[in-house]
């Protein structure tokens, strides 16, 4: 086993190593061939660990107990791709391949933990805010309407016109235009009395049921419309 010249956050010369150790073909193995494959599988695991916590948690397209299943299951592989990568990375070094394991993990998840705690913060405060505002616009909006309701209803009442103001040299004068509205008030027309065609009694029709009181005839349609029809001038 080759000890390695340089600590793991060399990673510029630590890197350089890792290569030219696998280019040497006197040396055992081929660390490239456990590097590369190892950190692809973390990176894929990861990414699916950060998508099952942000449907989970943050979007409730899948139940938590689902979730946490996943999680655990995507777990093994993520550390495993870690150590992978760790064991290539610090040439064949098993304890110091897992120390480095151990490192990427523990702030793998402290900066998951991080990020999805910020996340939830401002996407709560996001949602405060912007029902607030909404709250706030529609109680402005709706004192708006009974302002300009009432405005309008205190025009509809008022009495008098736009005002005209003037302004010159000689002073400022100001005209007032009085509206009058005129209302049309309705009078219902009386009915009026017409003689019976048969036995001659005057009587009204609608007060009758239609019906001469004395013989009892039917009023003819002719006499009905003449005791609805208002009187002419000539008549009062």
């Amino acid at each position: 086993m080759t000890k390695s010249q340089y600590r793991a956050r060399q990673v510029g010369s630590k890197t350089q190593e890792v290569i030219d150790y696998d280019h040497d073909d006197s040396l055992p193995g081929k660390l490239l061939h456990i590097l590369i494959p190892g950190g692809l599988i973390a990176l894929a695991a990861l990414g699916v660990i950060i998508l099952v916590i942000y449907q989970t948690w943050f979007e409730n397209q899948i139940a938590q107990s689902t979730g946490s299943v996943l999680l655990v299951i995507l777990a093994p592989f993520y550390i495993g791709g870690v150590f992978l990568f760790s064991y290539g990375y610090e040439l064949y070094n098993i304890p110091r391949a897992i120390r480095l394991t151990a490192i990427i993990v523990f702030v793998t998840v402290a900066a998951v933990v991080i990020v999805a705690v910020l996340v939830f913060v401002l996407g709560a405060g996001g949602k405060g805010s912007s029902s607030s505002s909404s709250s706030k616009s529609s109680s402005s909006s709706s004192k708006s309407s009974s302002k300009s309701s009432s405005s309008s209803s205190s025009s509809s009442h008022s009495n008098f016109g736009s005002v005209a103001v003037f302004g010159g040299s000689g002073g400022t004068r100001t005209v007032t235009h009085e509206v009058v509205k005129e209302k049309t008030v309705e009078v219902p027309v009386a009915p009026r009395t017409i003689d019976c065609p048969f036995c001659g009694r005057s009587y009204v029709p609608a007060d009758n049921k239609y019906a001469c009181p004395a013989c009892g005839a039917a009023t003819p349609q002719e006499l009905i419309e003449e005791s609805q029809a208002p009187k002419d001038r000539s008549e009062n």
